[in-house]
């Protein structure tokens, strides 16, 4: 079943507010939020570098909480899409009349819920399980890519809201899952060659 949902009922005010506040803001405060929203996600994998390599440091089940980081990203991600295909929600900015920082997406690129909201958050959420410090800190970036997304004029608020929900939710759900098996599943990686991934020499 396709939903094809019109976001514009829901918070289309909310949205046209952000957006042209955005237009009455510094140029350098738009060039900075423009540049996080489109290249931030790029924190969040050095977030994830740096939480496995001091894992390594602590020992196998450590590590393979650290490494499976990035694989539970890329499950919330999926899971993410798959919401897309089914409601595809238009972008807000083909949807009303509004002048944006960012260039709208195309046809087909559809809104709800937010990939790049639902990425941070499930990051977030994740390394929390890895190191509560760098958990802190990618929950904050997590917040900031989610209203960067609404600022730059890509996304409705309830489509980041509801991108950071998907992404914590399968981020908590399946960190939670993982975190009863380290030590067997560190025993089974470290008896391949990949054990250099999980300990330090």
């Amino acid at each position: 079943m396709i939903l094809a949902l019109d976001g514009s009922s829901i918070d289309g005010w909310a949205y046209t507010d952000v957006v042209n506040l955005a237009l009455r803001s510094p140029s350098w405060l738009d060039d900075v939020v423009s540049a996080w929203s489109a290249y931030g996600l790029v924190l969040f994998g050095v977030l994830m570098v740096v939480g496995w390599w001091r894992a390594r440091r602590e020992g196998a089940a450590a590590s393979v909480m650290a490494l499976a980081v990035p694989l539970v990203v890329v499950v919330a991600f999926g899971v993410d899409a798959g919401l897309k295909l089914l409601v595809r929600e238009d972008r807000p900015c083909r949807s009303l009349d509004v002048t944006t920082l960012d260039a709208c997406p195309a046809p087909g690129d559809w809104s709800f819920p937010s990939n790049h909201a639902a990425i941070a958050a499930a990051a977030a959420v994740a390394l929390m399980f890895v190191s509560r410090r760098l958990g802190r800190v990618a929950v904050v970036a997590a917040c900031a890519m989610a209203v960067s997304r609404v600022w730059v004029g890509v996304h409705y608020p309830h489509d980041v809201v509801a991108g950071v929900v998907v992404g914590a939710v399968v981020s908590l759900l399946a960190m939670t899952v993982l975190r009863r098996y380290p030590q067997a599943l560190a025993l089974r990686i470290t008896a391949t060659r990949l054990r250099p991934l999980l300990v330090a020499s």
